[in-house]
């Protein structure tokens, strides 16, 4: 019998645990009721939301075994 063969390394899921991590960094900072209007909820949240999404996408597209 051979071994099992994963789709994701350890690396892909170390990559996904982080982008999980800043997208939700990112709803924090977008989240809260004081100035609605604030720079941070309306530019720096939304990018680190979208940077996190770039980075699920990498990890699931990255071969395994290659270094990141």
């Amino acid at each position: 019998m051979q071994p099992v063969q994963f789709i994701f390394d350890n690396s892909n899921y170390k990559l996904l645990a982080i982008s999980v991590a800043i997208v939700v960094l990112g709803f924090i900072l977008m989240s809260g009721n004081t100035d609605i209007y604030s720079n941070t909820k309306i530019v720096i949240a939304p990018l680190v939301v979208l940077a996190g999404f770039g980075l699920a996408f990498y990890a699931i597209l990255k071969k395994p075994g290659t270094k990141a």
